[in-house]
Order: C-alpha cells, then structure tokens, then sequence
C-alpha cells in the first residue's frame, strides 16, 4: 500500500440505538471513506424503558458510562465533523430530557434524537453509498426497538417507515419468560406481520429488484450461514432452518448456534422472529448484507464531496490512487478483455449480468499484488481484495475478484467454491483475464496485435496477428503456454496466426 498519504480531517459518527451504542470515527482520503475506528456497546437502553416509557437510572447510567468513553475519541476531531443521532428509543422515553442533559454534558455535543422517518432515510443514504447494483431495492433495518423498512432506487428513498418493533422490544414482549418454544416464535413473528400489514399494499405496489438487510440482526444471519458452510444469500428457507436450530435450546441462556456471538445470542431469537415476518409477508425470495446504514449515511452527508452515483467505480479508483496501480494499464487490459467477451458473445457466454461488471474491476485491480512485491504478487494481490473495505461489492463478490486476481498469470490452479457467479462463469472470467494480461503485456495500446476470438461451448479460438507473433517471440510462446495449460484444466484453448 502507499506509505505516503496526506493528512486528512477526521469524521465522528454516533449512533445511539435502543440496544447497542456505536461509534464510527472516519476520515476521506483518495475519494473513499478511511474507518479509522469502530467502537460499540451493548447498552440495551430500551430494556430500561418502564410500563411509563420512563427510562430506568441503570438503564441511563449504562448509557452515560459509554458516552464517557466516546468522549475520548471525540477532543481531536472538528465540531463540523462530527454527528450525534439518538433513535428509537430517546425518541419514545418520557423521562430524555433528563438522560439528554446530562449525555451533552459528557460529550460536549449536541446530541439530536431524530425523527423515525429521519432515521429511514439516512439509512438508506448509507445503503446506497456502500452497496453496489442496480434497479430499485428495498432495505431492511432491524433495530433494538424500531425497525425501518424503505424502498429506493440510485440515492433517491421513493417509501420510508418506521415500526415501533425491534429485537429488544420483541424480546421482552414475547420472550419474557427466555423460553425458545414454537408458541414463543409463532407469537413473536404474528406480531410483527400486525405491525407491517398497514404497509404491505404500498410497499408492494412500488415493488423492489432486490433486497439488503442493514442491521446486527442481519449481520449476525450471515455470519452463522457462512460459519455453516452456506452462502451468503439469505433465504427464507435458512431463516426456518435457524429457528429449527434454536429451538433446540430450551432456554434463551442455553442458545448454542455455530457461529452465533455470545454478545449477540440475546437478541437473536426476536430479531430472527422479525425478520421471517417480513419474509413472509412481503414475500421476498432472498436478501443480502449492506455494505452500511445509519452510521455510513450520517458520514457521508457530512462529505460532500462524495456524491457520486458509481459507488463501485468511486471504490475502484480509491484503491487505484491508494494503491499507486497504473491506471491506463488497468483500463488497457479492461478494454481487451471485455473485447474478447464480446466476441464471445458477451452475455450469452456469460450466464450473470454482473459477470461483464465483475471482469472489468479484477482487470482494473489485477496488478494490486505489486504493491507489496512482486514474488507472489496474485496472492498478494488476493490477500488485499479479501481484506480491503471495498463499498459497492459484497462479500461473494470480493471473494470471487481475489479468486480471480490470484490466477491472473502463471500457473494455473482448480477454481475454488465460490457464490458470486456460477462456476462456469468464474472460469471464463478468469479465462478471459489471464489472455487479456498476455495480450497487453507491452502496456500501450499502439503497440497490441490484431486479435478476435472465436468460442464454441467452452472451447476459445483465438485468432491473433502472425507478424506481430513473428515480431514478439516471447509473448507467442507465452500463448503457447498458456494454451497448453488451459486445455489442462478442460478449458480448451487455440492460438491461431493469421
């Protein structure tokens, strides 16, 4: 990575939610958002609220011990730059006046209890600032005492709600008693399908192409999915196989799941409840992880100079600049190979519609390895893909790039399991990389030969110039080789001069 950086200003954003108090402390540098820290603290202030809506003192000083942590964190960082949002939970309590008093005092900042619908729409913001795709999406949220639901397509929210339902609400409600019986779930997840059904004709009438979660709720699914040796997708077809799983257990305290935090395992039972109602009732086939929500959205309102609609070519060229990749290079060998792609029939030869999009970025970041070194630069530049914040892609799609990147040249190894596209296409993708790096090995486009491509089924005829083969010995042996060692894997491959 680049050890020069310059000196940038610092962001804060606080988020204190009805379970848990966060903080996202950030700085933009090279067009991307820096995390710098991430601090968070299970405070489960809604579990203080009383039959009055009156917060308890031990639920207040719970919150006020936190904030004096935050405080720390916050003397260096510019007033301007710094946001405090309070939710559900100080939105609902009689008694705020009092925990906000004394909250202001040890942070130093204002602190501003927003609005439900406030709260809808800065999620989505961050949603849509870190989650790639296109169409329009629908997102849910699911908080310790709300849970907001918007549709939106590009930055623009077209439905905003927020329910007065959340995973420590729903855990007092209906597992009081720490029982994870079928009556407790079946109680638990009608509840929340009374609560949605005012929205269903709307939200259903403005319909949605996909759907992300952007909650701990959601978050800690994907963890255990994956933990298990499943994808990432959620389905709801896992959510009842996690509620099988749980009520295995007698009693809260006695949750067991693999892959299940024990910070998380109390809330997990009512959080899960809620989100197989809105499966349910909003018939939704699958969701993913977003890349970011509330804390994000309140980041990126204060960086103006990050509105932009391309998340993933605003993350690409982050790491470009970050990185110091050589960015004509990277946009000669993304040209070349989405060349061959087309030759190839483009999208019938490819069976995702990401699959172009996903070429494009590993050809773009495929020399990321060099800027550590150059022995074993494709597992360098795998290690930096799977580990890098990369907004706009998920965590399939990150794993299928470092896949990629890390066979970009050289010998060739078995593609390994993976959920962004079908193995067929990760090996074309692939495939079609490693010619292209070939190809423009001189790095300037004057200096490439004529070629084209022909494909049947899974065999690739490429047809390249004869007197630049003649001209360029090293590079007609280099095809030569790596004919050879594609048609070793099964995917047949021939260089013909013309």
């Amino acid at each position: 990575m680049s050890l020069a950086v310059n000196s940038s200003p610092l962001y804060a954003a606080i988020d204190l939610g009805s379970n848990s108090f966060h903080m996202l402390v950030v700085r933009h540098i090279d067009g991307s958002v820096q995390t710098m820290a991430k601090i968070k603290r299970k405070v489960r202030l809604a579990a203080g609220l009383d039959a009055e809506l009156a917060l308890s003192q031990e639920a207040m000083q719970r919150g006020w011990d936190c904030l004096s942590l935050f405080a720390e964190r916050l003397q260096d960082i510019p007033k301007e730059n710094i946001r405090i949002v309070g939710t559900a939970t100080l939105r609902t309590a009689t008694n705020v006046d009092i925990f906000l008093k004394k909250a202001n005092d040890i942070l130093g900042y204002p602190i501003q209890v927003i609005s439900g619908e406030e709260e809808a729409a800065t999620i989505y913001k961050g949603v849509a600032h870190t989650s790639g795709g296109t169409g329009r999406r629908l997102v849910v949220d699911i908080g310790g005492a709300s849970t907001e639901l918007i549709i939106g397509e590009g930055f623009e929210p077209k439905a905003l709600t927020s329910l007065k339902m959340g995973c420590v609400t729903w855990l007092e409600h209906y597992f009081k008693d720490r029982q994870l019986n079928r009556a407790n779930f079946e109680r638990a997840i009608e509840g929340a399908k009374q609560a949605l059904t005012p929205i269903l004709d709307n939200y259903q009438h403005i319909g949605w192409d996909v759907c992300v979660g952007a909650s701990g709720t959601v978050q800690a699914l994907q963890e255990i999915m994956l933990a298990q040796g499943m994808d990432e997708v959620i389905t709801h077809a896992k959510l009842k196989r996690l509620q099988k799983q749980a009520m295995q257990a007698d009693h809260l305290e006695e949750l067991d799941i693999d892959g299940l935090t024990l910070e998380r395992a109390l809330v997990f039972p009512s959080g899960l409840s809620i989100l197989i109602a809105i499966f349910e009732l909003l018939n939704i086939d699958s969701m993913t992880l977003a890349g970011g929500a509330l804390r994000e959205g309140m980041v990126y309102d204060m960086v103006e100079e990050l509105q932009q609609d391309d998340i993933r070519a605003r993350t690409i060229n982050s790491v470009q600049s970050r990185c110091q990749l050589d960015v004509e290079y990277g946009e000669q060998v993304a040209t070349t190979a989405l060349q061959l792609l087309k030759d190839c029939g483009g999208d019938t030869w490819l069976e995702e519609p990401q699959a172009p999009a996903l070429l494009e970025c590993a050809s773009k970041l495929h020399e990321i390895g060099l800027t550590l070194d150059f022995k074993k630069a494709g597992e360098h530049s795998a290690y930096l893909l799977t580990n890098l914040d990369l907004p706009g892609f998920t965590r399939a799609q990150k794993h299928l790039l470092a896949e990629v990147v890390r066979r970009y040249k050289d010998q060739l190894s078995p593609f390994p399991a993976q959920h962004a596209l079908s193995s067929k296409s990760a090996e074309r993708v692939l495939r079609l990389l490693r010619l292209a790096v070939i190809i423009t090995h001189r790095r300037k486009r004057e200096l490439q030969p004529n070629i084209s491509v022909a494909c049947k089924d899974n065999r690739l005829t490429l047809s390249i110039d004869k007197q630049w083969l003649e001209q360029n010995p090293l590079s007609a042996a280099e095809l030569e080789i790596e004919s050879n060692r594609q048609s070793d894997m099964g995917w047949p491959l021939d260089i013909q001069a013309i």
